[in-house]
């Protein structure tokens, strides 16, 4: 009987040795769990500021190229682009940087959608309508809504080739390039027109000294 107890002694140790061992596993667990959802929210949060430092170069870019700018005095327009270049500078000396973690099928596939655009933009100067529209199907190839215009199905199987961040990056790559060309268009139709009226006026004036 006291063998039996001795026993029963050993066991109950063990037992209780082996339920302490699960409880800090799983309390670690617990811990490391709680600590990826952390880390998740770090790299959104960084990405986010990535984003924002995009938008605010692509902002400043656009005042500074304006039509605005050009319809004020030089010494105005000076003294704005000093500003604009103050603020570009403080705002390129926020460097963050979020890594992908990529295969190397995924990391082939970047370079490869990476060249098609770049390829793309390497043609604005020569023909902007066509580039527009190379864009804009590329565009679409990233798009998960259904697309009004053609989609580059080619591009598209490159995509999804590439990690979820960098498809995510190459489609707000392609936004803002469209958004560039649309303000370019934009620029260039008001400069247009305004030689147009400048031109009406001349004329006016020509004739008004003949009456």
């Amino acid at each position: 009987m006291a063998q039996a107890r001795i026993s029963a002694k050993a066991n109950e140790g063990r037992f209780c040795r082996s339920s302490s061992m699960a409880d800090r596993s799983s309390r670690l667990l617990e811990s490391l769990d709680q600590l990826e959802l952390r880390v998740e929210a770090l790299r959104e949060a960084a990405t986010a500021v990535e984003q924002e430092k995009e938008v605010l170069l692509e902002m400043i870019h656009s005042i500074q190229n304006s039509q605005d700018m050009r319809q004020i005095s030089d010494g105005e327009r000076e003294e704005l682009n000093l500003t604009a270049n103050r603020l570009m500078g403080r705002t390129l000396t926020v460097e963050v940087s979020v890594e992908t973690v990529r295969n190397p099928q995924q990391q082939e596939s970047l370079k490869h959608a990476t060249k098609v655009i770049d390829e793309v933009v390497s043609k604005f100067l020569d023909d902007l309508g066509n580039a527009k529209s190379h864009l804009m199907s590329l565009y679409s190839a990233c798009s998960s809504e259904v697309p009004a215009g053609p989609v580059d199905q080619k591009f598209q199987s490159i995509v999804i080739g590439c990690a979820l961040e960098d498809q995510k990056k190459i489609k707000r790559r392609l936004e803002t390039l469209l958004r560039n060309i649309e303000n370019s268009d934009r620029a260039i139709k008001l400069l247009e027109h305004s030689k147009g009226a400048a031109s009406k006026t001349l004329l006016q004036n020509t004739e008004s000294r003949f009456n």
